[in-house]
């Protein structure tokens, strides 16, 4: 199973989205031509309905490490790469570190360089409240 590659479409699944789209398996044949197996199909169809599920409560999670910006001022990339991994960290089998540097690698790949720092700090602001919380 190649759970990064899973995780990128899952990312694009939910970044579709936030456009108004279904985020549905069809997608990652038809737009980003992507086919993926039993495990990974499983994976990605299970974190795509759990970040819609759980999109109002993430964003909570999210807006509470923002300093001077809002949820609405992130960019739609950004937000569906933080999303997929706080969702990841609270609902998912992934190992914290894990998704912490997969959300930061998806970031280097579609969004800014700018933005590796912020999504890192956002999502280990996230991860010290979790371990203190345990």
């Amino acid at each position: 199973m190649a759970r990064p590659i899973a995780r990128e479409a899952a990312m694009q699944l939910v970044f579709e989205q936030l456009f108004g789209g279904e985020g549905e398996a069809e997608t990652l044949v038809d737009l980003i031509d992507y086919a993926p197996g039993d495990k990974d199909k499983a994976y990605i169809e299970s974190v795509v309905a759990g970040v819609r599920e759980h999109a109002a409560e993430l964003d909570e999670e999210i807006s509470s490490c923002l300093r001077g910006w809002t949820i609405q001022r992130l960019s739609r990339v950004d937000l569906s790469i933080l999303r997929l991994s706080v969702y990841e960290m609270k609902y998912g089998d992934v190992p914290v570190a894990v998704s912490i540097n997969e959300a930061v690698e998806l970031t280097r790949k579609y969004s800014s360089e700018n933005s590796c720092p912020f999504i890192n700090g956002v999502l280990g602001t996230i991860s010290r409240r979790m371990k203190a919380k345990a």
